[in-house]
């Protein structure tokens, strides 16, 4: 026998039964409802499942996180901050860049003023080859003179010999003034080479500074696009290496429906062409698409000789991609990974029938 307490379990439990039985039943029967019953000629059917392009943000340089600044789901907007690295290496190095700048400034300064004392130098040495040669050239006047005259006996011989040698002298000095002059001006170059040298170590130094200064902007990781946040990969603190994924993003700006379709039907498909999404979760509405993408090449080849029939079997990937406008608009509402039906006119002439007339959430 049953107690009253065993009657009225029994009495809820099948309550919720029914309930939950009335519940699928809806469910399935606005689902049916919903859908195209008889899809018209000219037009092709295929399931797929919303996707949307993924992208890692992640961080260019090894280094610590320092801080995360989204949660998973959250909305984002293209050049918002989503989270930062520890910069304090990179500021060090920094720091020791410009400081080498500096030192590089002074090495042009310097060698500047190296050539300009070179130079210098050299006049010197061109004044003296002029005075050296007024020398030789007088010495040389005399030596004639004295030679003249020693043919005459008018002076001793002894005189002779020393005008010789004043003469030879004066010559001698001349070519080492010339010497001095040349060695000069190959001091004038080795000085300008130190100047090209000083300014390659200033433009090198430059440089370091904006590579450091570009990872340090780098350490700032921003959303490259409007999009939601999927998944926080890493966490505040953890030291990633380069090109270590801090957090991963769908770029709802681009979100698209892949499925498949027959050789007959996907080779009257153009690229542009108007489809329609309906999808399992809320079949009252339909979301208009174009068709973006139609593979060159089949996904699934026949094993066997391609008779007519298995060429039936070949299937081609298709994407009906959302309109970025229309995404914007419902931002909020974008959902990825969700079942449904892709529909495609394949006939431009062909009215879209009443049921998949666009219907969208207000």
């Amino acid at each position: 026998m049953w107690n009253i307490q065993d009657v009225k379990k029994f009495i809820k439990t099948g309550i919720r039964g029914v309930a939950a039985a009335i519940v699928i039943g809806l469910g399935v029967w606005a689902w049916w409802h919903f859908q195209p019953q008889d899809l018209p000629d000219g037009f092709a059917a295929g399931n797929g499942r919303i996707e949307a392009v993924e992208i890692d943000i992640a961080a260019r340089t090894a280094g610590r996180i320092r801080e995360i600044l989204v949660n998973e789901g959250d909305f984002v907007r293209a050049g918002q901050v989503l989270a930062k690295m520890d910069t304090a290496v990179l500021e060090a190095q920094l720091r020791e860049a410009e400081a080498q700048l500096q030192r590089a400034l002074i090495g042009i300064e310097t060698a500047q003023s190296l050539v300009t004392q070179r130079e210098a130098e050299k006049q010197a040495a061109e004044a003296l080859i002029a005075q050296r040669k007024a020398e030789l050239d007088a010495a040389q006047k005399r030596l004639a003179r004295t030679r003249e005259l020693a043919s005459k006996n008018a002076v001793s011989e002894a005189q002779l010999d020393d005008d010789r040698a004043a003469a030879a002298a004066a010559k001698a000095a001349v070519g080492a003034a010339e010497a001095q002059a040349a060695a000069a001006q190959a001091a004038i170059g080795r000085a300008r080479s130190d100047v090209i040298a000083a300014e390659a170590s200033v433009e090198a130094a430059r440089a370091t500074i904006q590579r450091i200064q570009a990872d340090i902007d780098d350490s700032v990781l921003k959303s490259p696009r409007d999009g939601r946040v999927q998944y926080r990969v890493a966490q505040p603190g953890e030291v990633l290496s380069p090109g270590g994924v801090v957090l991963n993003m769908v770029d709802l700006t681009d979100v698209y429906m892949t499925f498949f379709l027959p050789t007959e039907q996907a080779g009257r498909i153009a690229l542009g062409a108007e489809a329609r999404l309906v999808l399992d979760a809320a079949p009252q509405y339909v979301v208009p698409t174009e068709i973006s993408f139609v593979a060159d090449v089949a996904q699934f080849t026949p094993k066997t000789v391609e008779t007519q029939e298995e060429r039936q079997k070949l299937m081609f990937r298709i994407k009906a991609r959302i309109a970025p406008d229309l995404l914007r608009e419902h931002l909020l509402q974008v959902k990825t990974g969700l079942p449904g039906m892709a529909y495609v006119r394949l006939d431009p002439g062909v009215d879209w029938p009443p049921e998949l007339q666009t219907r969208l959430p207000q």
